[in-house]
């Protein structure tokens, strides 16, 4: 494969550039700016004479086993870990970035693509307490991490539902076969076995899905270099035992073809705990890719490529907030990076200690990433970071010089700060929907939740920062989530009616099978499982048509 996965079923998606366009009333927007769907082909606006306008009231934090929603919403499992979805192929464990692609021109039919982020052993192999881990066990881990192709359609009342039988669900996992794009070998190969770690991720113009690799080094562990010397540290879940994969084979940018599951790694964009990667394209058709490494103390990242339409060729830059500038990592032109590395792989192998020498500002763990569809601004999750004393984490705004994103200098302030006053802390994930609102997850873990500091916040939550009406700029609590979960990867379908939510990890503290901390969704004695829930509601519809009082 080249530069980008070939996917020419799908259309290309049209970015619009709104720069200067902040004052531009919000009914003006068109219908698909979210951080999910790709553009919608009818940009008629939604009729606001059919929509009452809603006197929006938020939930106040709850601490229970249910999926707690404001109301004039109601949820539904679309699927669940374990179900099947071909004959061979199920579901994975601890879904979290949900992108939605259109299928062809059909509106009532779509892909979705679901990262599956880590695998908890006592459900996912049975591996718990003092047992001795076997290669069967972490077969079965292996398996359940990577990411889910799933087809669904909508029905007559406009619910969209999950295809079991189509044979366009796949299964992307920690076992494929994924080459590098990239010019020379990794570690004595050009292709990594699997994906995995897959957190949050991006879209890109041509019609595929970015998939993160986060926290890459618990599955074969990572290398660590002391006074140049390089040495194994472990793995948590110790499939380094059985399997022999170079911790430099992950940690990267993966791209997905969802019609095909053909998959690629980009080298290009560095390796790090990849959040996101959030896509957006110039006018040239050069695109410009935000990341950040969800990581204290790590960095905030941006790829601006040098061919239309390309992850490999081009520069990437690492965030220096003090100065406002983005410093190229670039071997070629910076000596210090010649001192300590032996080519440009190398550099975006250990990039962290690259962005380190050359002076990137150390970030609270940031993120999810999302650009503003009206104003152009960058906002940055910065979750939490202990060691500094910041608890409730914040929003950083990133202002481009002359609103270009790829400018090379910038402005940058807090946009929102976690804590009582704003009724949220820790945010994660976000997502704009069409009538440009702001929506938010928190990732309050579960070892602190409804404890200390965040007890007022008891379980995690998915927020929304209004950008008209009453509360304009106040988030605001929509939903809650079960004991122990997070919600993740909030993505809108194209007419704003549905919102595809992950709800990841619940009964994260359980202890042992007979000890479980949550029975969510089937709730008696039923094992908790991860899954993915559509929201609807009169109320949804209000607010991403800009109906709020």
């Amino acid at each position: 494969m080249d530069n980008k996965v070939d996917s020419t079923a799908m259309d290309r998606r049209t970015f619009i550039d709104f720069l200067g366009k902040g004052s531009v009333a919000i009914a003006f927007l068109p219908p698909f700016l979210n951080a999910c769907a790709p553009e919608s082909k009818d940009k008629s606006l939604h009729p606001a004479k059919t929509i009452k306008t809603l006197e929006l009231e938020g939930i106040l934090p709850t601490a229970s086993d249910e999926l707690e929603l404001i109301s004039g919403l109601t949820s539904r499992v679309l699927i669940s870990w374990g179900d099947a979805i071909s004959s061979v192929d199920t579901f994975g464990f601890n879904n979290d970035f949900v992108q939605f692609v259109p299928l062809h021109e059909n509106k009532d039919e779509a892909l979705l693509w679901v990262n599956h982020e880590y695998v908890n052993p006592m459900f996912v192999s049975g591996f718990y307490g003092d047992m001795e881990k076997t290669q069967e066990h972490v077969n079965q881990e292996r398996y359940a991490v990577g990411g889910s192709i799933l087809h669904i359609k909508k029905d007559q009342d406009g619910n969209w539902h999950f295809q079991p039988e189509s044979s366009l669900n796949k299964r992307v996992t920690g076992t494929t076969e994924i080459p590098f794009n990239w010019h020379t070998e990794i570690k004595g190969s050009s292709i990594a076995i699997g994906t995995l770690a897959n957190c949050s991720g991006g879209y890109t113009p041509w019609g595929t899905v970015l998939s993160c690799e986060e926290n890459y080094d618990g599955a074969y562990g990572e290398t660590i270099y002391v006074d140049g010397e390089a040495t194994h540290s472990p793995s948590y879940y110790g499939w380094e035992n059985f399997y022999a994969e170079p911790p430099e084979h992950y940690g990267w940018v993966v791209e997905i073809d969802p019609l095909t599951g053909r998959a690629q790694k980009h080298i290009a964009l560095g390796r790090c705990a990849h959040e996101c990667a959030y896509v957006q394209q110039l006018p040239d058709e050069r695109v410009v890719v935000y990341t950040g490494d969800d990581a204290a103390g790590e960095h905030l990242y941006k790829f601006i490529s040098s061919q239309p339409n390309s992850l490999k060729e081009g520069v990437l830059y690492v965030a220096q907030l003090e100065t406002g500038t983005w410093i190229p990592i670039d071997y070629e032109n910076q000596p210090v990076l010649q001192e300590h590395f032996e080519n440009q792989t190398e550099v975006l192998i250990r990039l962290r200690e690259a962005a380190k020498l050359l002076g990137g500002t150390p970030l609270n763990r940031p993120e999810d990433i999302e650009v503003d569809p009206v104003t152009g601004n960058v906002l940055v999750a910065l979750t939490n970071n202990a060691s500094k004393a910041d608890f409730m984490g914040q929003i950083l705004k990133v202002v481009e010089a002359n609103n270009q994103h790829d400018s090379l200098s910038f402005t940058s302030e807090t946009y929102l700060a976690g804590g009582l006053e704003t009724n949220f802390a820790c945010p994660d994930n976000m997502a704009f929907d069409n009538a440009g609102n702001l929506w938010i997850t928190s990732d309050i873990s579960g070892s602190a939740m409804n404890d200390g500091v965040y007890a007022p916040f008891k379980n995690n939550g998915l927020f929304l920062v209004p950008r008209n009406g009453e509360h304009a700029g106040k988030p605001i609590q929509i939903a809650s989530a079960p004991f122990d979960a997070e919600l993740t990867g909030p993505c809108f379908s194209p007419d704003g009616k549905t919102l595809f939510l992950s709800v990841q990890h619940p009964g994260d503290q359980s202890t042992s099978p007979d000890d479980l901390s949550s029975h969510w969704p089937e709730g008696g004695n039923s094992v908790p499982k991860p899954s993915v829930v559509c929201i609807t509601g009169p109320s949804l519809e209000a607010i991403t048509s800009g109906n709020l009082a």
